[in-house]
């Protein structure tokens, strides 16, 4: 698999696990929320964070498998990618919470 591929691939997954908790009403992804109860904006900005670290994990994942190691990284690499993440998850933010009101 070319790195073009994985790169791409991982983008879309971002961009889909950031969209989830605000498109989904299952809390975790799992657990239906009762009958006329609503899902929290706390629950979701907590699945959005657990998505993230989902995604970073997959991505530590695909630059083992296709570098044959990981490059240690410093804390300026994980504030963009979280706030990369962070603007992946406008489009969903917004149709929840403009659209579905």
């Amino acid at each position: 698999m070319s790195n073009d591929v994985v790169v791409w691939g991982l983008l879309l997954a971002a961009l889909v696990c950031a969209n989830l908790p605000f498109l989904s009403n299952r809390q975790f992804l799992i657990k239906p929320v009762q009958a006329g109860a609503k899902k929290s904006i706390w629950i979701r900005l907590l699945e959005w964070l657990m998505l993230y670290f989902v995604v970073g994990g997959v991505a530590l994942l695909f630059e083992q498998k296709t570098n044959g190691q990981t490059h240690p990284q410093d804390w300026e690499f994980y504030a963009i990618t979280f706030f990369m993440f962070l603007v992946l998850a406008v489009p969903g933010f917004i149709y929840r919470h403009t659209f579905l009101k």
